[in-house]
């Protein structure tokens, strides 16, 4: 039996919304995620920031380089809704 590790370290994010969504993303990818959570941050009423609220994503090691380049495109396909913008209005209003 080998005592290397398997899985890999590919990020960490606070708060468990945003770890479940990279999760879902990575494994529509057909990337298997394990999570890692302190166990008070899963509570009844989780916690969403502090050290508690930290949730580091593991892949397998022979997947790492495809995780980081889809991990990268999600971070930089991001986008923040400005309530101020009203493009997606009808006209007229």
């Amino acid at each position: 039996m080998s005592d290397e590790l398997t899985w890999e370290l590919l990020h960490e994010v606070y708060g468990r919304m945003e770890a479940d969504l990279l999760q879902t993303y990575l494994e529509a990818e057909g990337i298997p995620v394990q999570m890692i959570q302190e166990g008070a941050g899963r509570s009844v009423y989780p916690v969403t920031f502090g050290p508690l609220a930290l949730v580091q994503l593991f892949v397998p090691k022979e997947k790492l380089t495809a995780a980081k380049t889809l991990l990268k495109n999600y971070l930089d396909n991001q986008t923040t809704i400005d309530p101020d913008d009203d493009r997606d209005q009808e006209s007229g209003e």
